[in-house]
């Protein structure tokens, strides 16, 4: 024990992980007390223990192990943190104590259990007390199945999930211990207390003696309900309540008991696995149906019958299946089949349940058809298989089709629809039988209780009995009216012995409702009991006009007060005891003078009349009699109009006063007709019609007007019938009028001849449009088009007016009569009404089964022909029946078309069924309806918008109610697709607030919901969050808050904290009174749209925002009405309450209230706004923060969950921006904030009224010169950065116009980082958009915008080059762009490396934009350093950045650069320029180099022009020396070496140019290259194009290396070119590409930059000539005329490019005389030929340049003196050569030449050696030189003039040139002898290079400078600085700046360029480079200069840097 003193000292929780078992023991005692002694479960000390719980139980000492489980149940029951073990504790003892043979350890394993169970942990527990089943050790598998056991026992069903466990139960009883096997049956025992009979199913299949045990112990059950015995920790009320009633034990707890028994009810489908049986068909089955023999369809048959007995179907597509058996039942002879074919339909149908709702409209129609079947089995089968679709459906889906056979001839059909009703009804509650469903169905019936036929009779009385029980007597005696009382007697037998399903005693529920209903007194308590709570009376008071109508059967006004509750029916009275009613009534006199001859008698007696009547009660007023004695003759025939009037007006009074039936109207009407287009007593008509109307109904009296009118010939009476019916329908409201009358009647006035008919017509259409909206439109449009557009000019005057108040009519009657029924119809929407009386079309017959199968076949044009054809027959119906045949399937099939212009066109033809059929498409919600939700999920957005856009169409006509109903939203909800989630959740959440009520089944969606909370997309959890609110308002908070505990622990604490937040903001239901407002226009201001008349559907009402009422409507309409919406105040007083809210300042001005929110935003006392998407607490902050800030109203609009009040709030704060500035800058911050959770929300409205909000404002603080501080900047740009990326182009737009206005209230530099960050977002919109407002800033700020340095932006910037988005790498390459404009080169330096590819880009970018900027910006670099606000400077490139294609971005880029321009002219902060300081653009055009350069020549020293330069000598290794065994032959070893020529590693291509150099240099082994020359050059110029557009543009590539491998380049090219043989090879599309090469390197600026490059250029220079004079003369000829035609076509090149390859044509034309007779004049001409094709003379000549069309010109005469006539024999080559311009030329030339051959001397050799035969006339040598000096004193042929002149000289000496330079400048002078003196030299310096060795020698270690190398000579090299100098001099003579000025012929000197050693614009660039040799240069002065030089170089320099001195200063 010598130990123990160790471990006692240490503290509990070590000891409990002591290796000693003592240890531990003493640990776990001690841990018990402590555990014991802890108040606080939340106390910090429980957290130790955490981790040791799993120990404690799992301990390997079997005595620590029960003290270790005592402590682990103390730790769980006290400690709050103990929920986090349950896993692995509950793991470890199903694995550690049941396996233990004490019975105490097992005891406390399965205490531990249920203690979890009681915190709240019961999933994670029976999860793994399952797992433990499956554990080897039987002990264990006991233990775990007692345990559950008890905890089912204990804690009950609804917590103890019991689905799981029936599961495993079967295999359970399969084991082979017998200890497992009894525990099982005891648990099923349990299981078997707690949901009955739902336990046989899922137990069926066990064995049957195991099934009797269990029977028999289930029999030993007590009846009554168990009862929860231990409660979770959260039902602790429960608890108590359950206390309670075991102390009371009283009645109650039996009445609650009985609740909770009906509520724990547990379906036993629900416990069921769905089975999945479509891929068990069999695989014949589709063909075996269709069999002839029908053994065969009955064994396919038996097969599905089979799989259809599991009683729970895995869902799937049943589509063909169902249709096949229906085929069987519809069309099968054999009666066994149809039997056994409806029974796999019940079984599909009941395995399915909901799921089946999809197809029950297809198998419906054809299983009633089949009742004509007498067979009592095929019936019987029949029976339960429609029984069983009913189950997945609803009555109003299927109500249509069994309307439809109601009134069969086949009597058993009819007999069997009704019994299916009548059995249907049982299952329906009261809300499921609306009036809507009733109405239609009870008249089916009332017509079949008069049928011959007894079954039919006794089925309809079944049928109407169960609806009345269902529904209660009073909602069912109205459609009853016109029943006797013997047959409504026997209703009321039928309905007392209904059983109604579900309910136990007899239908109590019935009973209960009828009570009250009896003993009421009618008219008080009708309209409380359906409409709920007293409040909903004004909706069903105001819905009562326009619905009132309705039923055809309806009882009047008037007798509603009559008990019997009827229409005044009155018979017809005969005259004569009309005169003695009349006779008692009326003065004696006034009988007797009724039909006097004297109209003045008759109208004294119409005075007395009228007396009468007036005075008369209304009891005792006999109408019938008073309107026969008026129409006694001469009744209406009444000549004298006063006499008339007044019998006119009399009509009026007894219809108003009296009880005035319509037989009484009958009497009068024909005679009120004909006089109501009577000029005097017209309106005296029409007021008698009126009260007609106002006594026998609108609808009833107008229907007889109008016919009455339409039977006469009377124009006048036609038209002013209209016009009153016009007003009287404003009158009296719409309700009840039959439109379908009217509108044949309507049809034939607007074809009358007469106008006056016509207009009334068209005024009667306008106000019927009030009421009816669009679809009254759909009456006329096969109208001629004229009509058609007047009809439409009435109807758009109506546009956004509002039907006026009925103010007539039987109002009261109506509301109380039809309360129910308005509650109703509000939520199906009014529409219905108007949609019911269009005339439909039955198009099913119409939809051949050929057009179904098109639709579905291979092909998808086929496809396509079908959906035409579909379309066709919608559009040409225009309005359908709900049936469309086999239409619904097909369609479906081709929601998921692989191609998806075939899905666009199906939902477009679903719109078009939408329309087409109204509210009757319900029906089609499940079978079509949800196929269009699937599309949702479709990768591509436009389908999905158009999915969406039909989805609401279909929402429009069937309500929401229908779509909520099933599992099939849930089921949508479930599959894991972000799109359909996404867009699903984002309608649901936009439909769900404008519903009052939904079914429960939105319940199923819930947990998809939840799983949506925590999808991988942030869009779907966004949408998700947003949808929850908007599902709370309707489940509730509780509901949804209970559905969590199925979740994970983690899942399940965060959406508890969503559904909190959720709950903050949870929208309030639609309540009624918002309908009221609508729908009762009287008392809510005219101006209110009322939504009742024409109300489209309820869910239109809310989810269209209404910005247009709200800012033109009168102001108490707007917010009263609104606030009645949302608010729960009623109306009325809300709108008084508002107007004094409203009135005063929306912004309040806080002292230095902003300066505070800074300094506590820094102070870190409130949250700093920065987020990804604002929580709640962001929300909360700003909500506090601006309560002192803003009115009170505005601020509750502001955070109201409504977003179209947030559209109103900023719709006040744009009214009030500008007269508020001042406060408004005061909160500008908050403001600001508040719209950066603006563009977190989804709703387009608000975004752009945010937009337009932040325009203003923006502009408003410009003006006020404020400028953002960056706590306002940061805590907005970011967040307005975001919508840049808005997939909405307007969006876009909008945000652009802000950033830009932003740059005038916060500096373009702060910005540029927001917009740095802008560009890493993950949205490529948003990329490329920031990246293109970079480009902008940089354009109009200049480089100084760049933040934090303009290398580091640009190195980011570059990046997104190489984007995978094309707009993106195109912004990216625009911004560079703009800064490579900004910056020059330098941008190279800045961007850092870029890939390969991504240079070339860039380059051939910046190249484009050079191209494309006009010329007088040439170089906008230095005037924009100088001044960045210069908007010339900065404007003139934007186009040049554009690549995009379409035409809209260009135009937008338009506008955008307009805009900018005009922000800079707006803000030009600096200084305007003055004009001597402006670029005069003008002045560079000759030369646009120097133009903007010269500032910088004073930089330099020019003592360092006079620079020796050499050739350095290229270093080579040596090659390696197993090369030549690795490839034995040389052809082989040299393709070799030449494939690594172009190799993109320099050293490499330098290694293999060195060993060619090596075969080449030696005459011997050169011959081996023969063969390969056109391989070695291609090799060649592809590493010359990579030089060029890689290595030059690397900075990490050293400048040396390049020029080392450029130097081996032209080294070798030399020696190849040196060798006639071998250069002969070449041919004629390499030469081409060489040339290019060479040239482009020539003009490459870059390579000045690099040291020695002059040297180098000139090297080319020779190399050129070299390939001009040793190549193929006839490739080298057509590869220039190829290489010139191709540059003049390329815009792209430069022009300098095209001027050089034109010289080398002019040096080919010189040799001429030398190589004609080498030259293939046949391909000569046809290069030439397709030239002139190219660029026919006139085109030529339109060149900028004339010197193409005169190189063609001189090579074309050269040739013809060559060859002569004799020329016009080689165009063979030529095709059609008579359409050849080339011919003609030719032609003309060759005639001329003759008389001209002896003018001109030909020019040859370098050397200049003319031909010694030629002989010049002394008399033309005058012409000859004035030629020569014409050409140099033309711009572009100067150098060759020189030559010309040079070589004249050469040959005659003597010539004299003193009279040709007489009267030429000074300079003019000097410059030709300059010239001819440079040509000398360089004559001198070829022909020593040639004599000399060209190539350098080889040295494997170092350059060395060997006389040999340098191929100049001292001499060369004073010449090389003197024609800087010389070059210098010409240039400040361009500039004004030398004394002398020139001739205005002065040759310009850039065309010097490639001939002579370097060229103006190199100098400035050259003579930085030349500084660093310049002490070399000075050791060098020692060497002789030239003879010719007229003044020391020194001199001259110093005249120089004085005269750049000046230049410089004027420049200042």
């Amino acid at each position: 024990m010598g130990d123990d003193s160790e471990w006692m000292k240490l503290p509990i929780d070590q000891k409990c992980e002591h290796k000693i078992w003592k240890a531990r023991l003493n640990g776990y005692e001690e841990a018990l007390k402590l555990f014991q002694r802890i108040e606080d479960e939340k106390s910090p000390e429980w957290g130790k223990y955490l981790g040791l719980i799993k120990k404690f139980v799992t301990d390997s000492n079997a005595v620590a192990q029960l003290k270790g489980l005592e402590a682990a149940l103390a730790f769980i029951e006290n400690a709050h943190v103990a929920g986090k073990t349950t896993g692995e504790v509950v793991s470890g003892v199903v694995g550690k104590v049941f396996n233990q043979p004490k019975a105490r350890a097992k005891e406390l394993g399965s205490d531990i259990c249920l203690m979890y169970i009681e915190i709240e942990k019961a999933e994670v527990v029976q999860d793994e007390l399952i797992k433990g089943l499956d554990n080897k050790n039987p002990k264990i598998v006991v233990a775990c199945i007692e345990t559950l056991r008890k905890a089912l026992c204990e804690f009950g069903s609804k917590i103890i999930t019991l689905k799981p466990v029936v599961k495993v139960l079967p295999k359970l009883f399969e084991s082979r211990e017998k200890a497992v096997r009894d525990e099982a049956k005891l648990l099923a025992v349990e299981i078997y207390r707690w949901i009955r009979d739902a336990l046989r199913t899922p137990l069926q299949n066990i064995n049957s003696v195991q099934l009797k045990e269990l029977e028999e112990e289930w029999v030993k059950l007590p009846t009554a309900a168990p009862k929860q015995s231990r409660f979770l920790r959260s039902q602790q009320d429960l608890k108590a309540k359950f206390e309670q009633q075991q102390a009371a034990g009283g009645d109650e707890a039996d009445g609650d008991d009985e609740d909770e028994a009906e509520a724990a009810q547990v379906d036993p489908y629900e416990l069921l696995e769905a089975v999945e049986i479509l891929s068990k068909l069999p695989k014949d089955f589709y063909e075996k149906i269709e069999a002839k023999k029908w053994q065969e369809r009955k064994e396919a048959l038996e097969a599905v019958e089979a799989l259809t007995k599991n009683p729970k179907l895995e869902n799937g597509d049943y589509g063909d299946l169902v249709r096949a058996l229906k085929k069987v039942i519809g069309k099968d002879a054999n009666v066994m089949l149809v039997a056994m074919a409806a029974k796999c339909l019940a079984g599909l149908a009941a395995g399915l349940r909901k799921k089946f709702g999809t197809y029950a409209g297809h198998v419906v129609p054809t299983i009633l058809e089949k009742f004509k079947e007498k067979k009592p089995q095929v019936v019987q089968a029949l029976q339960e298989a429609i029984d069983a679709v009913f189950l997945t459906t609803t009555l109003q889906n299927i109500s249509e089709d069994v309307l439809a056979v109601m009134d069969n001839k086949n009597p058993s059909i009819k007999q069997q629809a009704s019994l299916f009703l009548a059995r249907s009804f049982r299952h329906c509650t009261p809300s499921m039988l609306p009036k809507s469903v009733l109405k239609p169905l009870c008249a089916a019936f009332l017509k079949q209780v008069n049928d011959s036929a007894p079954e039919v009779r006794d089925a309809a009385f079944e049928a109407l009995g169960t609806a009345m029980k269902v529904v209660g007597e009073k909602a069912v005696n109205p459609f009853l009216a016109d029943v006797d009382k013997l047959k409504l007697d026997k209703i009321k037998e039928c309905a007392d012995k209904v059983e109604l399903a579900g309910k136990k005693g007899g239908g109590s529920g019935g009973e209960k409702k009828e009570k009250p209903a009896a003993k009421a007194p009618p008219p008080a308590e009708a309209p409380a009991k359906p409409s709920g709570p007293p409040k909903k009376a004004p909706p069903a008071k105001a819905a009562g006009p326009p619905k009132k109508g309705k039923p055809a059967s309806a009882p009047s006004a008037k007798s509603k007060k009559a008990p019997d509750t009827k229409e005044i029916v009155e018979t017809e009275l005969s005259p004569e005891v009309c005169e003695e009613k009349a006779a008692a009534v009326l003065p004696a006199s006034c009988m007797q003078l009724l039909d006097s001859a004297n109209w003045k008698e008759r109208l004294a007696s119409m005075e007395d009349f009228q007396r009468a009547v007036e005075q008369m009660d209304k009891s005792e007023m006999p109408c019938q009699a008073l309107v026969k004695m008026l129409a006694k003759k001469p009744g209406w025939k009444e000549t004298n109009f006063q006499v008339m009037q007044m019998k006119l007006h009399i009509v009026g009074l007894i219809a108003q006063k009296g009880t005035f039936s319509k037989t009484s109207a009958l009497v009068v009407l024909d005679g009120l007709v004909d006089k109501i287009g009577d000029v005097k007593c017209g309106s005296n008509a029409k007021e008698a019609l009126t009260a007609i109307g106002d006594s026998c109904s609108l609808p009833w009296t107008a229907e007889q007007v109008v016919s009455l009118a339409f039977a006469q010939k009377n124009p006048k009476n036609q038209a002013e019938t209209l016009n009153w019916l016009a007003n009287a329908m404003k009158e009296f409201g719409f309700a009840g009028i039959n439109v379908k009358a009217f509108i044949n009647n309507v049809k034939t006035a607007l074809g009358a001849t007469n106008p006056a008919v016509r207009t009334s017509a068209i005024t009667l259409l306008g106000v019927m449009y009030l009421y009816m909206g669009a679809p009254l439109r759909m009456f006329f449009e096969d109208e001629k088009p004229a009509l058609l557009s007047q009809i439409d000019a009435e109807f758009e005057k109506m546009q956004g007016q509002s039907p006026p108040a009925p103010i007539r009519g039987n109002k009261k009657a109506g509301a109380e009569e039809e309360g129910d029924a308005a509650e109703e119809e509000e939520v199906d929407g009014g529409a219905g009404d108007i949609m019911d009386l269009l005339p439909r079309t039955d198009i099913s017959d119409k939809i051949t089964s050929e057009m179904v199968s098109n639709i579905s076949d291979k092909n998808w044009k086929i496809r396509k022909v079908g959906l035409d054809e579909v379309a066709n027959v919608i559009s040409e119906a225009k309005f359908i029946q709900a049936n469309i045949g086999e239409l619904p399937m097909a369609l479906k099939g081709r929601l998921n078309d692989s191609n998806k212009l075939l899905v666009q066109q199906t939902l477009n033809i679903l719109q078009q069924i939408a329309t087409a059929m109204g509210p009757s498409l319900k029906q089609h919600v499940k079978n079509l309806g949800i196929p269009i939700v699937t599309v949702l999920g479709d990768s591509k957005s436009n389908i999905r918008a158009a999915a969406l856009t039909t989805l609401n169409a279909w929402v429009e006509q069937t309500g929401m109610k229908e779509w909520l109903e099933g599992e099939d939203l849930s089921e949508e909800l479930k599959r894991e697709n972000p799109f359909l989630r996404q867009e699903l959740l984002g309608w649901l959440a936009e439909k769900l607030p404008t519903m009052r009520t939904v079914p429960t089944d939105l319940m199923l969606c819930v947990p998809n919901l939840y799983a949506c909370l925590e999808d991988r997309s942030g869009d779907v959890r966004k949408k998700a969050q947003d949808a929850l609110p908007t599902f709370m308002m309707h489940l509730g908070y509780e509901k949804m808050s209970k559905a969590t505990s199925k979740l994970k622990p983690a899942s399940k604490d965060q959406v508890v904290g969503m559904l909190e937040k959720a709950r903050a903001v949870m929208p309030a239901k639609p309540a009624a009174p918002a309908k009221a407002a609508a729908s009762k226009p009287a008392s809510s201001a005219p101006a209110a749209k009322p939504a009742a008349a024409r109300n489209q559907s309820p869910s239109e009402d809310f989810s269209e925002p209404e910005p247009k009422p709200d800012t033109k409507k009168a102001k108490p309409a707007g917010p009263a009405a609104k606030k009645g919406v949302v608010g729960k105040k009623p109306p009325v007083k809300a709108g008084a309450k508002d107007e004094e809210d409203r009135s005063g300042p929306i912004f309040i001005l806080v002292p230095n209230g902003k300066e505070q929110r800074i300094k506590e935003e820094k102070g870190l006392k409130i949250l700093k706004w920065n987020f990804i998407t604002p929580r709640d607490e962001y929300v909360e902050q700003l909500k506090a923060q601006m309560s002192t800030s803003l009115a009170k109203w505005l601020q509750d609009e502001l955070f109201h969950f409504d977003f179209q009040r947030h559209v109103k709030a900023i719709g006040a704060m744009i009214e009030h921006m500008e007269p508020e500035c001042e406060a408004v800058i005061g909160c500008l911050d908050l403001i600001l904030k508040w719209f950066t959770l603006r563009f977190f929300d989804t709703n387009t409205s608000v975004l752009m009224k945010a937009l337009e909000f932040l325009k203003l404002l923006f502009t408003m603080l410009s003006r006020k010169n404020y400028q953002l501080n960056d706590y306002e900047a940061s805590s907005f740009i970011p967040y307005m950065i975001l919508k840049v990326g808005e997939s909405k182009d307007v969006v876009r737009k909008d945000v652009r116009a802000i950033l830009t206005m932003l740059c005038k209230v916060y500096a373009a530099s702060k910005v540029f980082p927001f917009l740095m960050d802008g560009t890493k977002s993950k949205n490529s919109k948003q990329r490329s958009e920031c990246l293109e407002e970079l480009g902008c800033l940089i354009e109009n700020f200049g480089m100084n915008v760049c933040q934090p340095t303009p290398a580091k932006a640009l190195k980011e910037i570059a990046v997104h080059i190489g984007d995978r988005d094309t707009t993106v790498r195109n912004a990216a390459l625009n911004t560079v762009v703009a800064a490579y404009n900004a910056c020059g080169d330098q941008v190279f330096k800045l961007i850092g490396n870029l890939s390969e590819k991504e240079m070339s880009m860039l380059e051939e970018r910046i190249k484009r934009s050079a191209k494309k900027t006009p010329a007088a910006s040439a170089k906008p670099e230095r005037p924009q350093k100088e001044h960045p606000t210069n908007p010339n400077a900065t404007f003139l490139r934007k186009p040049a950045q554009e690549e995009v294609p379409n035409k809209l971005k260009i135009m937008y880029r338009t506008y955008r650069i307009q805009a900018r321009a005009q922000n800079a002219h707006l803000e030009q902060s600096a200084p305007s320029i003055p004009k001597e300081f402006q670029l005069d653009l003008d002045v560079f055009e000759n030369n646009h180099t120097c133009a903007s350069d010269i500032p910088d020549l004073v930089q330099h020293k020019l003592d360092d022009v006079l620079e020796p330069v050499m050739i350095p000598e290229r270093k080579i290794r040596s090659v390696s020396p197993h090369f030549d065994d690795i490839h034995n032959s040389t052809a082989s070893t040299i393709n070799f070496v030449i494939s690594q020529v172009a190799s993109g590693d320099i050293n490499t291509s330098i290694q293999a140019l060195a060993q060619i150099d090596e075969v080449l240099r030696q005459a011997d082994k050169a011959e081996a290259m023969s063969g390969h020359i056109d391989q070695f050059l291609i090799a060649t110029f592809m590493q010359l194009r990579l030089i060029y557009n890689t290595h030059m543009a690397d900075d990490r590539l050293d400048k040396e290396d390049i020029f080392k491998l450029y130097s081996c380049i032209i080294g070798n090219m030399l020696s190849l070119f040196s060798m006639e043989s071998l250069a002969r090879e070449a041919s004629m599309g390499v030469l081409k590409d060489l040339m290019h090469g060479l040239i482009t390197l020539m003009l490459d600026s870059r390579v000045e930059d690099i040291e020695d490059g002059q040297q180098l250029i000139r090297s080319v220079n020779l190399l050129v000539v070299r390939v001009l004079e040793k190549s193929d003369q006839t490739n080298i000829l057509s590869a220039l005329l190829v290489l010139l035609q191709d540059s003049l076509v390329s815009t792209a090149g430069s022009p300098m490019f095209s001027e050089l390859v034109m010289k080398c044509l002019w040096r080919m034309i010189r040799f001429l005389p030398q190589t004609i007779n080498t030259i293939n004049l046949d391909r000569i001409l046809l290069d030439v030929h397709n030239f002139m094709k190219v660029f026919p003379k006139e085109k030529l000549k339109q060149l900028k340049s004339d010197v193409p069309h005169r190189t063609l010109k001189t090579l074309l005469h050269a040739l013809c003196k060559l060859t002569g006539a004799k020329i016009l024999d080689h165009m063979s080559m030529i095709e059609n050569r008579n359409e050849s311009e080339l011919e003609a030329h030719l032609r003309r030339v060759v005639k001329h030449s003759a008389n001209l051959s002896g003018l001109k001397s030909d020019k040859g050799t370098e050397k200049g050696a003319l031909r010694s035969d030629e002989k010049v006339i002394k008399a033309k040598v005058s012409d000859i030189l004035s030629e020569i000096f014409k050409k140099i004193g033309s711009k572009e042929n100067t150098k060759e003039g020189l030559t010309e002149l040079y070589e004249y000289k050469q040959k005659y000496s003597d010539a004299d040139l003193e009279p040709f330079l007489r009267n030429t400048s000074q300079f003019f002078q000097s410059y030709v002898e300059r010239g001819l003196r440079m040509i000398e030299s360089e004559r001198e310096g070829k022909g020593r290079i040639q004599t000399s060795t060209v190539i350098p020698q080889h040295s494997t270690d170092s350059y060395l400078p060997s006389s040999s190398t340098v191929p100049i000579n001292s001499n060369g090299e004073d010449l090389n600085a003197a024609a800087y100098y010389e070059r210098l001099k010409i240039l400040r003579q361009r500039r004004g700046l030398e004394n002398s000025t020139p001739e205005e012929d002065r040759p310009p000197l850039s065309s010097l360029r490639p001939s002579v050693a370097s060229s103006t614009d190199m100098l400035h660039s050259k003579l930085s480079q030349l500084k660093e040799s310049r002490e070399h240069f000075q050791q060098e002065q020692s060497h002789s200069h030239s003879p010719t030089r007229s003044s020391s170089p020194a001199s001259n320099l110093d005249d120089l840097k004085k005269r750049l001195e000046r230049i410089k200063s004027n420049r200042q």
